[in-house]
């Protein structure tokens, strides 16, 4: 021992402070989050994941474990919180296994999905509270090991502004001002702990305060946090395609510096992610129709559908607009108003055949050849004005289409395609004469319902020709990428030009628009016919309304009234209706995923939320009365402890209903724990102020010194009688408990003082105090040291006897 009580009493305060200032500065600095994620839930989540990191590292540092050991009981420590929240499959609960680390991985795959594909801010899902107690988790993992291990708290500071540049990057407004001033200020703090630790050390009351040699490793820590940070920075897109940081490029179409995200990686991001998140709102439309963001030419063996390494240059999207290869230029031009909502991309969906853009921003140009929008890079746009031809050819009409096929020549490559798959397809439209009549066959293999085929997003990604092969001939379950990639590769495989498009499906009106949803994303086939343009086939069996099937296809009229347009409009009015008829489907995207599955989460009760404020204010002003009330708490002896109690008591409750609100599967135990520490936790609290009394040499410091030691005794199981005098008891801790010299001789110079502040006319106490109390205290944990049980259910606390403490004794 050193001697000064003043380092673990109360003086040193610093010490046991740092690990909480730490999690609390990563805590303020992941707010920056607040401008990319919705919600607060994932906050509670978040500060649990902070308070499990930061608490098992105050449990593991007195066991004097090596600092790698301990960073790593903390990593451990929060996988099983992830286990035991994101998971069913953890050994007893909370312990990781093979089974659980998969179900743990197939979250954090959902939630990737839904950051690549999100619009800033993305919506608070339960993969989204994941994947961000992983990312600040470790975080705080790292600012506990510089600020506490490494002893270094500025060089965490390096860390937390890695935290910030990660939403900076990704938003595209400025962060909101309090996120930076929570982070400044805990970090403040926290420098501020560290600066008053060093003071005391200087000053010589910290043990060790001689010591050195963190320095280089918190440099070297730092250092490799900010290249990896770096390195993730520059190479990783994180939400939507927005993100990469200064200097990356803003070519479009993949490649070095090109498109955030690949885009059937984003359309099966959206089906795949748990919440429904609103996209457009579209009004004025006449009928249901696909909106169209990008279309795919290439196809590429074992990799899928493509945009192409390079866009062409294009014409401004802004005015009018020129015809699409084999657009005849006439119809009926409505003009369609589409409200972006949380839609942040390079392309802007459009619907039909466009012919002008009149309030479109300019930063926009459009591509004829592929019938998109495009920007060179992902932005926001305001409400825009669509004129466009909705109007389509009969089935007659079609069949008519003959002429060169005048569009390049990628629409016919079908490279790699399985022998058997273009059997199948040669099969399928052996006999018909037209290229229509081909297409609607292909169509038809897909969607009649005879060759077993079903809908379902629970598929891999495998878009090997191997798994094509499989899709088509064995499988036969998947969705829109599925179905879509087959139709058209197997229609380019008998001579029909074919493309993959990608965009959004109707929807469902709600009040004066039409609501289209993430939920809604889709992909589908257009085909090319001389004379008309590319034609819509979507080969997916959607079975709940949101499918729309053009005239042609729907085969309601007789070719002779095909091309009358009022009954044309009629198809497609009756396609509207049905789509509106199911809209019980799509009315509440959030409760109702594509499939049909219903989602659905039960609120908060009102009572839970009402307790958990009224019982978070009184603990608040208790704790401002503990903080400010000294004088009017000083009157009675019993007010300090009362308010101790009363706030403690509201702590625990306030906690688990904090935590309730992630699971009352995770409060339950945490506040079982918390009753069983409790006693723990008061006596620890009234040694912390004894201790305190005797660091302070005031007038009670003597008493309060031996009320600790007859505490001490109480706990190994030993009592002092108050009718015994000081001298006698003193010899009776000494015979009980086995005291070697340096405790005898501490002990005496106790007794000493206790009875030189009953008769001296001095008030203060001797300055050797706290040495004798340290040396009694040592000696007590080398001959008599406590039992586990005992340090759980102290007897002192549990079992005290009058005079409790031998208060009847000093």
């Amino acid at each position: 021992m050193t001697g000064r009580t003043t380092a673990p009493a109360g003086g040193n305060w610093v010490v046991t402070a740092t690990p909480a200032v730490a999690g609390l500065a990563t805590l303020c600095a992941a707010t920056a989050l607040s401008s990319v994620l919705d919600g607060v839930l994932w906050m509670v989540h978040l500060a649990v994941a902070i308070v499990v990191v930061v608490g098992t590292g105050v449990l593991l540092r007195p066991t004097r474990l090596p600092s790698p050991l301990v960073v790593l009981g903390q990593v451990l420590a929060l996988l099983c919180l992830l286990v035991a929240l994101y998971t069913t499959s953890g050994f007893l609960v909370f312990l990781p296994g093979a089974e659980s680390l998969r179900d743990l991985g197939t979250v954090l795959g959902n939630a990737l999905g839904e950051v690549q594909t999100g619009v800033p801010p993305v919506p608070d899902s339960q993969n989204m509270r994941c994947l961000v107690m992983v990312a600040i988790g470790l975080v705080a993992v790292l600012v506990d090991a510089l600020a506490v291990g490494a002893a270094a708290p500025a060089a965490s500071g390096l860390v937390l502004l890695c935290v910030f540049a990660v939403p900076a990057s990704l938003a595209d407004e400025m962060l909101p001002l309090w996120t930076f001033v929570f982070g400044a200020a805990a970090f403040a703090l926290l420098l501020a702990v560290d600066g008053q630790h060093r003071h005391e050390a200087w000053r010589g009351r910290l043990p060790g305060a001689g010591q050195s040699g963190s320095g280089p490793a918190a440099t070297a820590v730092a250092g490799l946090a900010v290249v990896i940070a770096l390195l993730a920075g520059t190479s990783l897109t994180l939400v939507g395609t927005v993100g990469r940081l200064p200097g990356t490029g803003d070519e479009i179409g993949g490649g070095s510096g090109g498109l955030g995200i690949d885009p059937i990686t984003e359309l099966r991001g959206m089906l795949n992610q748990g919440a429904s998140r609103e996209m457009f709102r579209v009004r004025d439309l006449p009928e249901s129709a696909y909106l169209r963001a990008m279309t795919l030419p290439r196809y590429v063996p074992d990799q899928g559908w493509t945009g192409g390494r390079d866009m062409p240059e294009g014409v401004p999207a802004r005015g009018d607009l020129p015809a699409q290869p084999g657009d005849p230029g006439d119809g009926e031009v409505v003009e369609v108003e589409i409200e972006p909502v949380t839609w942040l991309d390079y392309w802007l969906p459009v619907y039909g055949k466009p012919r002008g853009m009149p309030d479109v921003d300019e930063a926009y140009r459009y591509d004829p050849e592929r019938g998109m929008v495009y920007a060179t890079r992902a932005r926001k746009s305001g409400t825009y004005s669509l004129r466009t031809v909705l109007d389509t050819p009969s089935a007659d009409t079609l069949r008519r289409a003959t002429g060169p096929i005048d569009v390049d020549p990628v629409y016919l490559e079908a490279p790699g395609v399985e022998d058997r798959v273009a059997d199948l397809a040669r099969g399928i439209v052996a006999g018909e004469s037209n290229q229509f009549d081909r297409a609607t066959a292909l169509y038809r293999y897909f969607t009649d319902g005879t060759q077993g085929f079903t809908y379902t997003t629970e598929t891999t990604n495998n878009m090997s020709a191997g798994a094509l092969e499989d899709f088509v001939l064995n499988g036969k379950k998947g969705f829109c990428e599925q179905y879509a990639s087959a139709m058209a590769i197997m229609a380019r495989s008998v001579g029909i030009p074919a493309r993959v498009a990608l965009g959004f499906t109707a929807g469902y009106p709600t009040g004066d628009f039409q609501t289209i949803t993430s939920q809604d994303a889709h992909a589908w086939v257009e085909v090319y016919f001389p004379g008309h343009g590319w034609m819509t086939f979507d080969p997916t069996p959607l079975s709940d309304g949101r499918g729309v099937a053009p005239p042609y296809i729907s085969g309601n009229q007789a070719d002779d009234e095909e091309d009358d347009p009022s009954a044309a409009a009629t198809a497609t009015t009756t396609t509207t209706t049905a789509a509106g008829a199911s809209a019980s489907a799509s009315v509440a995207p959030d409760a109702q995923g594509q499939d049909g599955a219903t989602q659905t989460s039960a609120p908060t009760p009102a009572w839970h939320l009402i307790t958990l404020v009224a019982a978070g204010l009184v603990a608040l002003l208790l704790w401002a009365l503990l903080l400010f009330g000294g004088v009017w708490l000083s009157r009675k002896t019993w007010l300090r402890p009362a308010v101790l109690a009363a706030l403690a008591v509201l702590g625990a409750v306030a906690l688990t209903l904090v935590l309730a609100l992630v699971s009352w599967w995770l409060a339950a135990p945490v506040l079982v724990a918390a009753a069983v520490a409790a006693p723990a936790l008061v006596r620890a609290w009234r040694r912390r102020e004894r201790l305190r009394a005797v660091a302070a040499l005031g007038p009670n410091a003597a008493g309060a010194a031996w009320r600790e030691l007859v505490a001490e005794s109480v706990d190994r199981g030993t009592r002092v009688p108050g009718t015994e005098t000081i001298r006698v008891a003193a010899r009776r801790l000494v015979k009980a408990h086995n005291l070697d010299d340096q405790g005898r001789d501490g002990l005496r110079a106790v007794v000493g003082a206790v009875e030189r502040s009953w008769y001296s006319a001095h008030a203060d106490a001797d300055p050797a105090l706290p040495r004798a109390v340290d040396d009694v205290r040592a000696s007590l944990h080398r001959n008599a040291p406590l039992a586990l049980r005992a340090k759980v259910l102290p007897r002192s606390v549990l079992k005290p006897r009058p005079p409790a403490d031998g208060d009847a004794i000093g």
